[in-house]
């Protein structure tokens, strides 16, 4: 199990120098110059050359990117002109915000999959498992932000049931964790922890829908796949319960493959979403970015990108030891 993990932790950190290096190159291959962008349009040949010189760009490329990695590891993630202010700190401040909000459409596209393949695999009746595969079709094809508006002309502009996009709404009296429904709940402020949850739900399940019917329509075809092995017939014939063999004995050996899947969409999830954040008004990552973008403040953007990718490998080296944990096969291949 050591030389496993051994193995995938050095796989990691190869495909994370990988993805800091095109990164570094991509952006440094845009025609736009930075030290202009900085020194603003009217300044002279000599003063975008001093923003150059300190901005380390006027060294060698080679010389730049390990710069770069260098100071990315002290924790030096670059500085943002347009905020004033260094980009880790940038991050960090608003870091929670997506984590959180990626947490819960996670929990609820992966507990939804699970809970509704099964029912609907294992009913007997044709109708449920019918109407499954086409609200999981809907789902994929549906894009976030075209839910997004509907949800709040319905559930915001009509019947009034959920916070419109202002936000995660009040803040908790401590901020313990970053985490505004986990913070009320350790300051034992249920009224507070309902209102957070609230202005969660509606982003989260915009987020989770399409993540939902990727992994119905996944663990329903490994499900049908497992039902039909000789062991299941030998279940049945011992009398063992419908539900007790669909959750206790097929679940398990059909499990993995939604498990892969839903590390990665968990790692996309933590990433940001940047255009549900935009539509709600959630003060995530997403936003930071996109505001990043349109002032050009590469900083902020190679800074996201580089956390995306330690994102994705963080995610995918942790499925991958689950695997050898919950498969014995895997361990010992």
């Amino acid at each position: 199990m050591l030389r496993f993990v051994s193995e995938k932790l050095v796989s990691a950190i190869l495909t994370l120098f990988g993805a800091s290096l095109l990164a570094f190159l991509v952006l440094r291959a845009v025609p736009t110059n930075p030290a202009r962008l900085i020194a603003g349009p009217f300044a002279t040949d000599e003063v975008i050359a001093q923003v150059e010189a300190t901005l380390g760009l006027d060294k060698p490329l080679p010389r730049q990117y390990l710069d770069y990695i260098l100071h990315f590891l002290k924790g030096d993630w670059g500085f943002s002109y347009s905020a004033g202010q260094p980009v880790l700190d940038q991050i960090l401040a608003r870091l929670p915000a997506s984590v959180e909000l990626a947490l819960y459409a996670f929990a609820f596209a992966f507990a939804g999959a699970v809970l509704l393949a099964v029912l609907a695999t294992f009913s007997g009746s044709r109708w449920p498992d019918r109407a499954l595969r086409a609200a999981a079709f809907v789902f994929m094809g549906v894009p976030p932000f075209w839910v997004a508006l509907i949800f709040l002309i319905l559930f915001f502009e009509q019947l009034g049931w959920f916070p419109g996009p202002v936000g995660r709404g009040p803040v908790p009296p401590t901020e313990w964790t970053g985490f505004y429904t986990l913070d009320f709940l350790l300051a034992g402020d249920l009224a507070g922890f309902w209102e957070a949850l609230r202005h969660l739900a509606l982003p989260a399940v915009t987020l989770a829908l399409g993540s939902l019917g990727y992994l119905i329509r996944l663990l329903r075809a490994n499900l049908l796949d497992t039902a039909h092995e000789p062991f299941v017939t030998v279940l049945h014939a011992k009398g063992v319960g419908r539900l007790a063999i669909a959750f206790g004995h097929v679940l398990p050996n059909a499990f993995l493959p939604t498990l892969t899947a839903g590390g990665l969409i968990l790692a996309q999830l933590l990433g940001g979403s940047v255009l549900v954040e935009r539509i709600f008004t959630w003060p995530g990552v997403g936003g930071l970015v996109i505001d990043g973008i349109l002032r050009q403040d590469y900083a902020v953007v190679q800074a996201f990108i580089l956390l995306s990718a330690f994102i994705y490998i963080a995610v995918g080296v942790l499925v991958d030891i689950l695997y050898g944990v919950v498969d014995p096969r895997v361990r010992r291949s």
